[in-house]
């Protein structure tokens, strides 16, 4: 019994002592900072495992700058140059990478020419930081990828022959402008492209530079021109005839035996230009007028005696300086002083000794010539000429239907011939050939324009091409690869415009050589020749000798295989050919799938896009 009384009494104390102490805590004010540290601990707790977002971040960035690497390298090796284009294939590569994450991704592309630059930019949701109002994280990248591209240098030669009237000139004129919009780029900087264009038909108009490759017409200063030597003397008395004249003169009139000598200003008139030589002298001279009728005269008086400088006492013209002119020449004088009269006449030389050039021009001509000298500072300019070596004003020839024709000299150029043939050789070492055009078969007005980045003065003169004339094609595919040659890039006035050197670093020259027909205009010394194809002209416009360089289609061929041989590209364009054309045009490029044969307006629009798109992706190294 006592042991359970005590028992109880110690279990009762304890409680007693518990229940107090529960009453103890319940008034202890110690426990408020156990409270702030419980809150203290949340956003703890937050920035702790916030880390795992932020880690996410990390991660996500690489993923993008991964992703956007391989999205910027794609649109680098795009011929892409503008920001809308190069945003359109970046972000669709960009998208292609990223997958689902895609749909919240952005992407800018921009180039300097030489570098494309993406920028993009990635947002997703975090887990953590949600938590406290943080419901979306982005990241950004930015990738620089270097453009190993080239320049381009292109020339367009473009058939304008009569065969391309109607809607076919239209549709090249479209197509020209299309390709030129398409290959010539903005940004000209580090690489630049341009493009010279060759419009040809029965030859090539070189405008301007026409004097500088196929050589200026021939002209020499005159020192003097005369037909006598100054020694003049009065007629006293004449008799006889015409034939077997003799005159008084003078003492000491200078005159020899065999000298030849024209009276002037006699009463009888008959006597008054003819040609006399002197036979026997003293106080009275005789004479034998080697050129008269014979008609008898009576005696007359006055007038004088002109000692000639030749047996015809024609005018002698001496140059200042060496020149060129050989007999059978006409010239065209200019700018003679003393006597004027002689100004725009054209004497034929009938010989040539040293500086002195003996013409068919007679005193007799114009009774202003009657004088002893004319003076210096004239100029004797090649009129007319039969020869082959010289580009005279007008060129004296036999045509293909045995009759004499002279044609006039255009600034249209022809073929070179022998060793230089075929080669880009520079004028100064070899001229082009000149031409000598019928009215029926003009020199094209629209002309040659060197290589240029300007897409205004291009197109200006792709808008201005008319269509006419007879298929030199030769003559044209020579002039494309002559206007990517360094050899003529000394004639282009601006440093723009000249080629660079074969083997250029980064540099591309394509010729794109367009026909719509068979080429059927050689030419022989710049006429064309007698077996020009059909479609050429008459024969009657055409000379009575062969073409020096043979056939024109074997012509473009020799040329075509030269071409490739300076590592120069070539398109082709046969529109609406034959199968001969379409055979000579495939050999030609520089492969097959660069030779193009579209057979409608919409096709050759087409096949110049394609070109224009193939020259595009020729200018971006893979």
């Amino acid at each position: 019994m006592i042991v359970r009384s005590r028992t109880a009494a110690r279990l009762g104390g304890a409680l007693v002592r518990a229940a107090a102490r529960l009453r103890g805590f319940r008034s202890d004010r110690r426990g408020a900072l156990a409270v702030w540290v419980a809150l203290g601990l949340i956003p703890l707790c937050l920035l702790v495992f916030g880390v795992f977002d932020l880690s996410r971040m990390s991660v996500e960035r690489r993923r993008l700058q991964d992703s956007l690497d391989a999205a910027t390298l794609i649109a680098a090796r795009s011929t892409a140059t503008d920001t809308a284009t190069l945003t359109t294939l970046g972000k669709a590569a960009l998208t292609a990478e990223l997958g689902q994450a895609a749909t919240t991704a952005s992407f800018v592309g921009s180039t300097n020419g030489k570098q494309v630059t993406g920028s993009a930019s990635y947002t997703f949701d975090p887990i953590i930081l949600g938590l406290i109002g943080k419901d979306k994280l982005t990241v950004g990248a930015q990738s620089v990828v270097v453009r190993a591209a080239n320049n381009l240098e292109i020339a367009l030669v473009l058939d304008i022959t009569g065969s391309m009237a109607g809607t076919r000139i239209s549709d090249l004129r479209t197509a020209a402008t299309d390709l030129v919009d398409i290959v010539v780029q903005d940004i000209q900087e580090p690489y630049y492209s341009k493009v010279a264009i060759v419009p040809y038909s029965m030859g090539v108009n070189v405008d301007t530079y026409a004097d500088a490759v196929r050589g200026a017409i021939p002209s020499s200063a005159l020192a003097t021109a005369a037909w006598n030597t100054g020694v003049t003397k009065t007629v006293s008395s004449f008799t006889g005839n015409t034939t077997s004249p003799v005159v008084t003169t003078s003492t000491a009139h200078g005159l020899a035996v065999n000298d030849y000598a024209m009276v002037f200003g006699s009463n009888q008139s008959s006597m008054n230009g003819k040609v006399l030589k002197v036979t026997a002298v003293g106080s009275t001279t005789k004479f034998t007028g080697a050129n008269q009728s014979g008609t008898s005269v009576t005696a007359g008086s006055s007038g004088s005696v002109y000692k000639c400088l030749n047996s015809s006492c024609t005018f002698v013209f001496t140059s200042k300086a060496s020149h060129v002119f050989q007999t059978g020449d006409q010239l065209k004088l200019t700018g003679i002083t003393g006597l004027t009269t002689l100004n725009s006449a054209t004497p034929t030389i009938t010989a040539v000794s040293g500086l002195a050039m003996t013409s068919n021009l007679s005193p007799t001509a114009s009774t202003n010539y009657v004088t002893t000298t004319a003076g210096a500072n004239g100029t004797a300019t090649c009129q007319s000429t039969s020869r082959s070596d010289i580009s005279c004003a007008n060129l004296n020839f036999t045509n293909a239907s045995s009759s004499a024709k002279t044609l006039a000299i255009s600034t249209c150029v022809t073929e070179r011939t022998g060793t230089y043939a075929y080669t880009d050789d520079a004028p100064t070492t070899a001229l082009v050939g000149r031409n000598y055009p019928a009215s029926s078969n003009p020199c094209p007005a629209p002309k040659i324009t060197p290589l240029t980045s300007d897409r205004t003065v291009l197109k200006n003169q792709i808008s201005a091409l008319d269509d006419g004339g007879s298929t030199a094609g030769q003559i044209g595919l020579a002039w494309g690869w002559y206007m990517v040659s360094p050899n003529f890039a000394y004639l282009w006035p601006s440093n723009s415009q000249k080629p660079a050197a074969y083997g250029a670093a980064e540099t591309m020259k394509i010729v794109v050589m367009m026909t719509d027909g068979a080429f059927n205009t050689p030419y022989c010394k710049g006429v064309i020749a007698a077996n020009a194809g059909s479609g050429s002209g008459s024969a009657s416009d055409h000379i009575n000798c062969n073409a020096t360089n043979g056939d024109a289609t074997a012509q473009a061929k020799e040329l075509c295989t030269k071409i490739k041989a300076k590592n120069v590209i070539i398109f082709t364009v046969g529109f609406d050919v034959d199968s001969t054309a379409k055979s000579m045009l495939t050999t030609c490029a520089t492969k097959t799938s660069q030779a193009y044969f579209p057979a409608t307006g919409g096709e050759l629009k087409t096949a110049f896009k394609s070109i224009a798109q193939e020259i595009s992706a020729l200018r971006i190294a893979k």
